[in-house]
Formats: structure tokens, C-alpha cells, sequence
């Protein structure tokens, strides 16, 4: 669903006499996460190899975000002129997609 729009389920919006809403089908992954998070630690170590060490830090930049960035891009959605560039977006997705067929062609 996108944001400002009304749900597809009219019952999601809840009952007009003000009872609870109901309750809202969740997702397997929803539900994982949620009881993950609820359950405490099962004291496994964990050991993480040198390359994926080094993989992890050569992949993270500082400018891979930008919190004014993102001040900016909330303020914009809140205040309802947020305007999504669909070309730039298109773009993006396929040269993307020929990325990654061009290293699975072998």
C-alpha cells in the first residue's frame, strides 16, 4: 500500500464504533522478527572470517548516508511534496538488472 492511500482491506480501517480494530494478519518474516527480538540471546558464539571482515568494512562508506539527507526527504513526505523522479527510478532498476545478468552469463 502506498503511503496516503486508503487501505484495500475496509475492514483493516477498523469498526466506526469506536471497539478495537481487529487484528491484522502477519507475516511469517513479520512474526519471526518480532519473536526473535523477544527472545533472548541463545549464547551461540559466532565467529566472522577475516574476509568477511574486510568485505563488510570496504562495503560501508561514510557517505553511504547522509542524515540531512533524510531530515529533508521526511520533512518533504510529511508535508506532502515529495515528488518520486520515476525515470530516475527506472534507470536505476535496470542498470541494475544488467548488472546482475552480466554476472550470471558466465
Amino acid at each position: 500500500m502506498k503511503i496516503g492511500q486508503q487501505p484495500d482491506i475496509p475492514a483493516a480501517v477498523g469498526p466506526a464504533g469506536g471497539s478495537k480494530p481487529p487484528k491484522v494478519p502477519v507475516s511469517a518474516a513479520e512474526s519471526a522478527a518480532k519473536d526473535a527480538a523477544a527472545a533472548p540471546a541463545a549464547g551461540v558464539p559466532v565467529s566472522v572470517s577475516t574476509a568477511a571482515r574486510a568485505l563488510d568494512s570496504s562495503s560501508r562508506t561514510t557517505s553511504d548516508f547522509d542524515a540531512g539527507r533524510v531530515k529533508a526527504v521526511k520533512a518533504a513526505i510529511e508535508q506532502g511534496t515529495f515528488k518520486v523522479d520515476a525515470e530516475a527510478i527506472a534507470d536505476k532498476l535496470l542498470a541494475n538488472a544488467q548488472e546482475i545478468f552480466s554476472r550470471y552469463r558466465g
